[in-house]
């Protein structure tokens, strides 16, 4: 029997899920980039501010005042970023549109008009809607206040323990053995990646959401797909394949839907298969189709498959765009579960730590 429609949207929306974590990271690289460009002045200019200002002369109220030109560059920094944010949201809004609407169209008979969304409503609605409870603009002043906060906090610290102004920039920013993870504003970082991250996927599933409204007509129930690797959070595995009604109540389970997927809780990865009613529910005589496409339009509800399974089905081209070239051949020939190419935190292990817990899958695969 041919793939059932639904099961190919399932499919589907795992490749595209792939896709938008890929584009996260690359989004996030380029907003960490534009940060780590803006420190880099911004320690040249604390540098000159310190060796001007001796223990002996130090002050809360002169630090305020070395600070000012400090906070400008942060400010300027963080504006840089919201403007870079803005205009990938609205691009993402663009594509995931796109790809909802060719993922149907791709699947039902041409006969079933497809309703098409507003951009840029989307766009506007999206940017006004909280996610996680505050507007992205809140999220990036709260990072803004916090990082100028800490920088504070670490250079009146230095001076009341008497160190050098090497010293107080090396707390701030690491060392370059530790690749500057060490330093104390490397939480920020990693604070906003984990805001980016959810904008982002706020943003998909708002205009995932809002196409799925928009055909409703077409769309029968709602599928649950959870990403099943180390950082899935308990409350995603139990929601795994559950089936939702398109006002998001539960049929025939007792999980609810809490904020939906992609916003049940911060950095959610989750998303859902908006599924498609049988085709004499559309009203669409599948007598007009041949055998085979009537057993891939009959409506129902696609099996649970996790990340991995949908990983060993594709091609060992889309296997190495996902996990590169050496990770892909650990997996599909040195026996290596995806779980196991990375650490707790679901980051990719560097080849020299897999190759130290993994020897024998290295020779195996012959990677």
């Amino acid at each position: 029997m041919a793939e059932s429609a639904n099961e190919a949207l399932r499919d589907g929306q795992i490749d595209h899920s792939v896709n938008l974590r890929n584009y996260s990271d690359s989004v996030v690289r380029r907003i960490i980039g534009i940060l780590n460009r803006a420190d880099a002045g911004l320690f040249t200019e604390l540098v000159i501010k310190l060796e001007h200002m001796s223990p002996e002369r130090f002050t809360i109220k002169r630090l305020e005042v070395m600070l000012e030109s400090v906070r400008i560059l942060n400010h300027d920094a963080y504006a840089m970023v919201n403007e870079t944010l803005r205009a990938e949201i609205k691009g993402l809004t663009s594509l995931e549109l796109q790809f909802q609407e060719g993922m149907l169209a791709d699947n039902i008979p041409p006969s079933i008009d497809i309703a098409r969304v507003d951009i840029n409503q989307v766009y506007a609605a999206a940017m006004s809607r909280p996610f996680q409870g505050a507007l992205l603009s809140e999220f990036l002043k709260d990072q803004e206040a916090s990082k100028a906060r800490l920088i504070r906090r670490t250079i009146a610290d230095g001076y009341v323990q008497n160190r050098t102004t090497d010293q107080i920039v090396r707390d701030l920013r690491g060392t370059p053995e530790m690749k500057y993870r060490d330093g104390a504003l490397e939480g920020t970082r990693r604070e906003i990646a984990a805001v980016v991250r959810t904008a982002l996927s706020h943003t998909a599933q708002f205009a995932k959401d809002k196409f799925t409204e928009e055909n409703s007509d077409i769309i029968g129930n709602l599928q649950w797909l959870s990403t099943l690797d180390a950082r899935t959070t308990p409350e995603c595995q139990v929601r795994d394949g559950k089936l939702y009604t398109k006002k998001h109540k539960p049929i025939d389970h007792e999980y609810p839907w809490g904020a939906g997927p992609g916003r049940l809780h911060w950095q959610c990865r989750s998303t859902y298969v908006p599924l498609t009613k049988s085709w004499r529910e559309l009203g669409v005589d599948i007598e007009e189709f041949d055998i085979g496409t009537r057993a891939s339009l009959d409506g129902q509800v696609p099996g649970k498959i996790d990340y991995e399974d949908w990983l060993k089905k594709q091609t060992p081209a889309r296997q190495k765009q996902v996990l590169g070239e050496t990770r892909a051949k650990l997996f599909t020939e040195g026996g290596l579960t995806f779980e196991e190419l990375r650490n707790a935190r679901g980051e990719d292990l560097t080849l020299d730590e897999l190759r130290k817990r993994y020897g024998e899958a290295f020779r195996r695969s012959g990677a």
